[in-house]
Formats: structure tokens, sequence, C-alpha cells
């Protein structure tokens, strides 16, 4: 059976998407809040801070801690979130097949556009076994000058791989990420299985996905098909 892309590339967000990072992270972060004086749940954390880059919420954390979070604030996060990363980190279920289902099909069309820092994506992505299906095509939002929800690592993304932003697919978790993946032109994918880190599908379209899955055994099925 012979099988062809549906997509010029494909665009992969990192966190919640290849990697079941997210309960780890925003532990830490509800960890450090808390040493603030701003206790928050797990659902609110998610709400609040998934998709988003930390240094962009200063303000929302000033305002409910008093404290103005400053780069050795946000370092010493990243090394508690790297050592929990490093212990606890696995991938999403079902997402390391249907990579490397993917990978012939879409010959160096793969990347992934991530919010984050480059060392964790890096970390990630070695940790879970995937680092050589997209090395050489990683992109951090924190790299360019404005991260999701704005396009620009889509559009970094599409242009490194040398393909119309428009013919590519996006597959997000976030509302962040969706809006993101949108404004770059592209056709989004998101990713909504039945968790306590994850959104409802419809957050996600209301978000303008184009569509939603709850399974990554889903996933080849919706960019590949039968030639």
């Amino acid at each position: 059976m012979d099988l062809s892309p549906k997509f010029a590339a494909v665009l992969f967000d990192c966190d919640g998407v290849l990697v079941d990072s997210e309960s780890i992270t925003n532990g830490v972060l509800r960890t450090m809040l808390a040493e603030l004086g701003w206790n928050l749940s797990p659902e609110e954390a998610v709400t609040r801070f998934v998709g988003k880059m930390l240094r962009d919420e200063a303000d929302v954390i000033e305002e409910h801690t008093g404290y103005r979070i400053d780069a050795d604030w946000l370092t010493e996060f990243r090394r508690r979130r790297n050592v929990e990363l490093d212990a606890r980190l696995e991938a999403i279920p079902g997402v390391v097949e249907a990579v490397r289902l993917l990978e012939p099909v879409y010959p160096g069309k793969l990347a992934c556009a991530s919010s984050a820092d480059r060392p964790k994506i890096e970390l990630q992505l070695k940790k879970i076994g995937l680092y050589d299906a997209f090395e050489g095509r990683i992109f951090s939002g924190m790299e360019l000058p404005r991260s999701k929800p704005a396009p620009d690592v889509y559009l970094a993304a599409a242009h490194a791989l040398d393909v119309d932003p428009a013919e590519a697919a996006v597959i997000e978790d976030s509302p962040t990420g969706v809006i993101a993946g949108r404004a770059a032109g592209s056709y989004v994918f998101g990713f909504c299985p039945p968790s306590p880190v994850h959104q409802t599908p419809e957050v996600l379209l209301a978000a303008g996905a184009d569509a939603t899955f709850d399974s990554m055994s889903e996933l080849p099925g919706l960019l590949m098909r039968e030639g």
C-alpha cells in the first residue's frame, strides 16, 4: 500500500503533544507560586499558564503575589522543572509510533515548534527517543521576537522547511497554540485526550482548530492518504 502526504509539512507543538510534560511543569510552577503566596489548583494552573511563556505572565503573577518575577526566578524555575522532567517525563501515548509512521511519508518535513526554551525542547525529545526525528528542525518561540499566540514560530518552521505555511498542518493542544497556528495560515489539528491537563474539543474548536482528535493512533490517518 502506497501512502502519500496530505500536507506539505507537519509542525508539532511539543508539550502536551509529543511529551506528557504539562502536569510535571505545572506542578513545579504551582509549588513556586505557592512559595510566593499564590495557591492554585491544577485546573486553574492549566487554564492560566498552559501554552504560554512565563516571562509574558509577569504582570499576572505580580498582581496575585506582589512579586515581580525576574531572570533569577525564571532560571530557578527552569532548573527545578528540568530536574523533574529528566526524572519523570514520558511520551504522549502512541506518539512515538505515530511519528515513526509519518517520517518516511514526510521526509525532512516534520518539525517541532514550541514556545519553550531550546534546552527544554531538546531534553524532552531526547528523553522520549524522538530527537533524531526532529534534529535540525526544532524551533523555539523564545528565540523569536514574539512567541505564541503570535505565529512567528510556525512561520519560521515553515520557512526553514521551504513550504507555504498555508499548506502545512499544525498539531496543537492549547488555545494559545491553536491561535498561533491559525495566524500562520496553517490547518490546525487540536489534540484533546481526556486528561486534566488537556483542553476539551469545544475549547480548541472555539480557539479556531479546524479539527480535533483524542488519540495519537488517529494521527497518521489524518495526515496521510492511500496512493
